[in-house]
């Protein structure tokens, strides 16, 4: 029978190669799961390797829990597993493993110390397990059955029938969470999926590949009663609908809530409503984080992105102009030659785009672009997706020369950050100087 439960969040890394300290998200799916079981009588606590100060083991030899779910993303792989061989070991809990990595790479937890993995958003199915619901009967469960796995067909989860979050460890932590400067910073999830087909993200094929959204008044009187004043809307793409984002506008001036926003928004979308942006900016919107990801027409053709330099540009200038901070988002191609680490510079400062974030482009595990580079792919180890190393051949460089090249541009980017004087947080002089040391340390 079980009667406790521990959700685990993993660590992101163990080294210091990392941005922990500067965005920390909250733990919004545990805190889905926590209220769910919670509300069914069952003794329910969240782990979090980001903000913990005990250890994993030592949390499951004090709290012994009979059921251990774990999520996470492809570069936690290895923690995952860990967590999972630790609870088997210390109190021999049932494991379960869940997540936007198992979705699609189940196989990859086919191991023993796992009992269950779910390839679906749906918490419930969670409850069917404890139930004693036979496994054949459930949806997007893979399980064992006399040793060998078998995995049952997911569905589409409806997020409309998620509860409301139990944030009981967030407003515990509230110090450890948050997005840049805006700290603390609460999460809130209103879709799940992307309408999108972009070639290089994989999001699209979550959740079955069905965009599916909550009421937007159901969104607006969550975010009211978080206790909160800083809201990061974690929708892979929130500027999808004109109309539903007006009825946000219209509900969050309705109710008077006075808070700052972070949300995903397309080049595209913001190009063609500048008029809606000014309205954003006015309820509280702070940043908009935009996929440009190239600075040429050739690499946007070859992403599928569906959008255009003169996109990205108006993209840009119309929230300069709106006070609204533009969170301009990269892809360093493994096509690129030296000069294309220089001419994305030159885009960024032609543009004026204060804020950016620049990532090596990383072809999925299980996804078309994993195929598609399979001949190229230089490392196994998951915990290399991380999107700020290499883990397939570059094509005009070798490894080591393209993180040289990499790392030059982040330091300039860093450099010129800090001349802006934007994250007055950060410590600008220690980022720097590990880059300056990276910059040697990967490659052959």
């Amino acid at each position: 029978m079980i009667k406790k439960a521990l959700l685990i969040h993993p660590e992101i890394s163990r080294t210091k190669y990392n941005f922990a300290g500067v965005i920390d998200n909250e733990p919004l799916e545990l805190e889905y799961i926590s209220a769910m079981l919670k509300n069914s009588g069952i003794t329910c606590e969240i782990w979090d390797g980001q903000v913990e100060k005990i250890s994993v083991v030592k949390k499951l030899r004090e709290f012994r829990p009979d059921l251990l779910y774990v999520c996470g993303r492809t570069r936690q792989e290895n923690f995952m597993k860990e967590y999972c061989r630790a609870a088997k070991s210390i109190c021999g809990s049932i494991t379960i493993i869940g997540g936007i990595h198992a979705q699609h790479c189940f196989k990859r937890f086919y191991v023993p110390e796992v009992d269950y993995i779910f390839t679906t958003f749906d918490i419930f199915k969670i409850l069917d397990i404890i139930n004693g619901v036979p496994s054949d009967n459930i949806s997007g469960l893979c399980f064992k059955r006399d040793g060998v796995w078998t995995s049952n067909d997911a569905e589409p989860f409806d997020i409309s029938r998620l509860p409301v979050p139990d944030r009981t460890y967030f407003y515990s932590h509230s110090d450890r969470y948050r997005y840049l400067e805006l700290l603390p910073c609460a999460h809130v999830r209103t879709a799940y999926s992307c309408p999108f087909r972009c070639s290089f993200c994989y999001r699209n094929r979550l959740n079955c590949g069905k965009y599916t959204v909550r009421p937007i008044r159901d969104v607006v009187m969550e975010i009211r009663d978080i206790k909160c004043d800083n809201i990061y809307i974690i929708d892979d793409d929130f500027l999808v609908d004109k109309r539903r984002v007006g009825e946000f506008i219209r509900l969050v001036r309705k109710f008077g809530i006075k808070k700052k926003y972070v949300c995903y928004g397309r080049a595209d979308f913001i190009a063609k409503n500048e008029n809606l942006m000014k309205e954003l900016k006015k309820i509280g919107f702070y940043y908009i984080l935009t996929g440009l990801e190239a600075f040429d027409e050739k690499y946007l053709r070859s992403y599928r992105k569906k959008t255009t330099l003169n996109c990205n540009e108006a993209a840009v200038k119309i929230l300069n102009g709106t006070g609204i901070n533009i969170m301009g988002m990269f892809i360093a191609d493994l096509d690129f030659s030296p000069s294309d680490f220089t001419k994305m510079y030159s885009w960024i400062r032609r543009n004026k785009l204060k804020h950016t974030a620049v990532s090596i482009l990383t072809p999925e595990l299980d996804s078309p672009m994993f195929k598609e580079y399979s001949n190229r792919i230089i490392s196994r180890d998951p915990a290399e997706w991380d999107y700020l190393h290499v883990v397939a051949k570059p094509k005009k460089m070798s490894v080591k020369e393209y993180y040289f090249h990499y790392h030059i541009l982040m330091i300039r980017l860093f450099i010129k950050g800090w001349r802006e004087g934007i994250y007055d947080f950060l410590d600008y002089e220690s980022y720097i100087k590990s880059f300056l040391k990276n910059m040697f340390r990967f490659g052959g």
